[in-house]
């Protein structure tokens, strides 16, 4: 199980949690409608990988296999499942540099692997025996550290206000009662509603030989 696509394209993995998939995909639609560029998405479902290892998360642990699912190639893109694309991440795989790992580095730390732009073969650590047993996984010393800009993983409720290229609703998306009211909810559920949205069945199907 790897080498998900092709180096040359840009690669992305999400979180996928099964108590929450509209996460998952609100955050999957909102990467496709604004990318100038092909890509591959794939869900970090954990039942199809080869550790068992959970968190608060089902993919507490499992993002950090992206190397190992690119057979340490080329360079890929991590993002947690409660966020919100807001820009071309073309524009983000453009800043790619480096020999290792690329994160947002805000003042809470823990969240510093929430976005990872990765050099796969530069974090060859990243097995996943390693993945499944190391208590090191988010001291992130598994590989050196670059610095991302902080518009790449504005964190709702802890940033100041500010433009945004990727949210992240650390706190819970805008789902619920408890997080309804909080930055750039207005704008998640634009994306919800885009993401379930379609035109009229004629303008659709007007034209198919399957109407009667």
């Amino acid at each position: 199980m790897r080498a998900f696509a092709k180096p040359g394209q840009n690669r992305i993995f999400i979180g996928y949690d099964p108590r929450q998939p509209i996460a998952f995909n609100i955050l999957q639609h909102s990467i496709l409608r604004r990318s100038s560029q092909p890509l591959s998405i794939v869900p970090l479902v954990l039942e199809q990988l080869p550790i068992t290892r959970r968190g608060l998360t089902e993919f507490t642990y499992s993002r950090f296999l992206v190397p190992w699912l690119c057979g340490y190639e080329g360079r890929a893109l991590f993002l947690d499942a409660d966020m919100l694309c807001l820009a071309d991440v073309s524009e983000l795989f453009s800043l790619a540099e480096g020999e290792g790992v690329q994160v947002v580095m805000n003042e809470l730390k823990y969240e510093w692997p929430s976005l990872m732009l990765f050099n796969c073969a530069a974090c060859e650590r990243l097995t996943p025996e390693y993945v499944e047993t190391s208590p090191e996984l988010f001291k992130m010393n598994w590989a050196p550290t670059y610095a991302l800009p902080f518009e790449w993983n504005h964190i709702v409720g802890y940033d100041r206000p500010k433009p945004a290229k990727i949210v992240h609703f650390t706190r819970g998306i805008p789902v619920w009662e408890e997080t309804g009211a909080c930055e750039y909810a207005e704008e998640w559920h634009q994306e919800r509603r885009a993401a379930m949205a379609t035109c009229s069945f004629l303008e659709l199907m007007g034209g198919s030989k399957h109407v009667a």
